[in-house]
């Protein structure tokens, strides 16, 4: 019965974020929770899709010196170039529905991250080092007040990036502008399954029905993914998957790629 307790013990220890140290000490009493924690379901396909780069006025509220702790941090005035190794952690259910730095809401689900001193609001790609998996995310909150931690990533962010079960990743930042982005080509996923041949013979005939190029991927789990595309056009891909859903296809759903299936 002790081993069973011990066990329980170190799988909460596991799943918990390892950020609670974010605000001021004076600002902790405001959560609800003690303790930050993983949510109770896992972030959905169009959840873990890249943040969306934009050209975004800065906040010249946000982007002021600040003290936390009796340390001054001063935010950067331009975020071009920017690069950086060192430890990630992630902050969740804690946080969620309070107001960042910014002054936007906290979604734990939203591609969001917390940085000491980059611009608010800014874009950084993120790349865990261990994995080579990499998201785009929006800098909208400041933190982690660690000494050892420079990127406080929302929980889909570290979801995406494989080490929400961790609590921390060593990752390689660099800041992303609109000059730097491109545009992505989109794709609509409609069908997967474990006969090849039902797949293709569903690939020809969406093709004849609208007139898009079909692309069918394959993973070492045997299962065979169709998807319509590439697609250059946002309106024409959104219009598509409408289509789509109207039939039979209730669960297709857009995707980039960048973004794994």
């Amino acid at each position: 019965m002790m081993t069973r307790k011990i066990i329980l013990t170190l799988m909460c220890l596991v799943i918990t974020a390892c950020s609670t140290s974010r605000a001021p000490t004076s600002q902790s009493d405001r959560y609800s929770m003690q303790h930050d924690a993983a949510p109770l379901r896992h972030p959905n396909n169009l959840e873990l899709a890249d943040a969306v780069v934009t050209d975004e006025p800065k906040s010249a509220a946000a982007n002021r010196p600040y003290v936390v702790r009796g340390k001054q941090y001063v935010p950067m005035f331009d975020e071009s170039g920017y690069t950086e190794e060192g430890i990630a952690s992630w902050y969740g259910r804690k946080f969620h529905g309070y107001h960042t730095s910014n002054g936007e809401t906290y979604d734990m689900f939203a591609m969001t991250a917390a940085h000491k001193t980059l611009p608010l609001p800014s874009f950084v790609r993120v790349t865990n080092v261990d994995n080579g998996q990499s998201v785009i995310v929006r800098v909208n909150d400041r933190g982690p007040f660690h000494e050892d931690r420079i990127i406080d990533l929302s929980y889909a962010a570290a979801y995406k990036l494989g080490y929400h079960l961790k609590g921390t990743a060593r990752v390689k930042l660099e800041a992303v502008t609109l000059a730097d982005s491109k545009p992505r080509t989109k794709y609509i996923q409609v069908a997967a399954g474990s006969k090849l041949e039902n797949i293709q013979a569903l690939a020809r005939q969406l093709e004849q029905d609208f007139h898009v190029p079909t692309d069918i991927k394959s993973q070492n789990d045997g299962i065979f993914r169709l998807r319509l595309g590439p697609i250059a056009d946002e309106h024409q891909a959104k219009s598509l998957l409408e289509q789509l859903k109207s039939r039979q296809f209730a669960q297709a759903f857009l995707l980039y790629d960048d973004q794994a299936l």
